[in-house]
């Protein structure tokens, strides 16, 4: 067997940065960064947009960079796409999800369908970004056909046109019981059905590199489907044994968003789960990520956006000296949700809620991550207690695995141990598929096991007193 047989190439789109990152399954498990660069909005007049060119640009950059591999995978952010004429041009940049053009849409898609019976359906919290409102906000008239965002940038790489099921998911056109699209939904709600792609599964061949691209990269080699929303990449790389009937392992996949929740068989589609705004997203192989999202790093990453200079170690160093729980917010409330003035916006929330603010820089990044460890906390419970299902670990993977003061107050709020990493679980669930697909592990089992016997995690204990944590969390409530 080549040694290329063995060299996976993932593409791994985030909300604030992207890489194309080769795997390398010769001896264990090993990741190379081949490029790395920067995204995100960009405002024209009224409406944030992604740089979606640039971004397909990079990635061929960083495509040549990693040389000749077996296959080609790519994942991103959910719920954002583009729409194509009927030549299969593009019909304008994509608008970013936190772009307020749906504002409205959701009450009134509630009214028109009635909210027990969309979620009865798609099985989807509530958020304003969902794809159905912003399509609803959107202009359809010349759009042959919608794709997301790694179902565009694999059809520039390959001229093949589909859409992934594990994405697919996130846009609340799916129907979260057959895996297919909710056509009678779909008519509902005014929306073109014949705007909707087919459906591919993680593994499934895409197609081989555009004639043009291969020429411009230096090599050629297929492009195959993966759990193309990074969580479900993410998810498929928690390095978590098989839990026993009735119990599971809740997972935290920290990065700008937090997505926290349990995998399940199935979907929970009860009134109280509808009731706690809690998601039921496709994952691999026939799995359901029951989860929730929490704002996340955002917070911090827009407070460090407001202090240019700012060292991110040593604020955290200070942070840890701050005096416990001297502010709390909830990072899910809809005013933290655009960019701007973070440390502003969390002052102003403190001043609502009958707190004073924080006096300094390592104060907010107190506040901000005492804050996260709550949101984790009460989507674990609420997992749990909807799910039916007992946990004994949180598997925290993604780049916050790297915020050793997160990861601590996450065990300490949630009164569970949690073992923390890999920080590249997107980019270990893209490549594991493709390895899969090649005949180089087997299961979903192996899969984990893998990432388990091969990265360094750290594991956390809770310790110090839970009540206060209880008394903190009560303020937000």
């Amino acid at each position: 067997m080549s040694r290329t047989s063995r060299r996976f190439a993932a593409v791994d789109l985030g909300a604030s940065s992207g890489r194309v990152m080769l795997a390398d399954l010769s001896d264990g498990l090993t990741l190379t960064e081949a490029h790395r660069f920067p995204n995100g909005p960009v405002r024209v007049a009224d409406r944030l947009y992604w740089d979606v060119l640039g971004l397909y640009r990079e990635i061929l950059t960083g495509l040549r960079a990693a040389g000749p591999v077996s296959s080609i995978g790519v994942d991103s952010w959910a719920v954002d796409y583009a729409l194509l004429d009927a030549s299969g041009n593009m019909l304008g940049n994509p608008v970013h999800y936190r772009d307020d053009r749906t504002r409205g849409v959701p009450e009134q898609v509630a009214r028109a369908v009635g909210a027990e019976a969309l979620y009865d359906v798609n099985g989807l919290q509530v958020l304003p970004f969902n794809t159905l409102y912003q399509l609803l906000a959107d202009r359809l008239d010349d759009a042959a056909t919608m794709l997301l965002i790694p179902d565009l940038i694999g059809y520039w790489l390959t001229g093949e046109i589909g859409a992934e099921v594990t994405n697919a998911s996130t846009t609340g056109l799916l129907d979260v019981r057959t895996r297919s699209w909710a056509l009678p939904l779909v008519k509902q709600l005014g929306l073109p059905a014949g705007i909707l792609p087919p459906l591919r599964d993680p593994g499934d061949a895409v197609g081989g590199l555009r004639r043009d691209v291969a020429a411009e990269i230096g090599w050629s080699a297929p492009v195959r489907a993966v759990g193309s929303h990074d969580t479900a990449s993410a998810v498929a790389a928690v390095p978590a044994a098989v839990p026993a009937a009735g119990s599971a392992f809740a997972y935290v996949s920290c990065g700008t968003w937090s997505l926290a929740g349990v995998e399940l068989p199935g979907p929970v589609l009860t009134p109280e789960s509808r009731a706690a705004n809690f998601t039921n997203e496709a994952g691999i192989d026939g799995t359901v990520r029951y989860l929730r999202n929490v704002m996340g790093l955002w917070l911090l990453q827009e407070c460090l956006r407001a202090w240019p200079g700012s060292d991110l170690g040593e604020l955290l160093a200070a942070a840890a000296q701050e005096p416990p729980f001297a502010a709390v917010v909830n990072p899910d409330e809809p005013v933290f949700l655009p960019p701007g003035d973070m440390p502003a916006r969390i002052a102003a929330e403190c001043r609502r809620t009958g707190q004073r603010p924080p006096f300094s820089p390592a104060g907010y990044v107190r506040c901000v991550l005492e804050s996260l460890a709550i949101g984790h906390r009460t989507a674990v419970r609420q997992a749990m207690e909807l799910s039916g299902r007992d946990v004994e670990v949180v598997h925290l993977v993604g780049g916050g695995s790297r915020n050793e003061l997160l990861c601590r107050f996450t065990a300490d709020a949630c009164g569970l141990p949690v073992v923390a990493g890999p920080a590249e679980a997107t980019t270990f669930g893209n490549v594991l598929v493709q390895a899969r697909a090649a005949g180089l592990v087997s299961d979903l089992g192996e899969m984990r096991a893998l990432i388990a016997g091969t990265q360094p995690l750290r594991r956390y204990e809770p310790s110090g007193d839970l009540r206060a944590w209880d008394e903190a969390a009560s303020r937000l409530s």
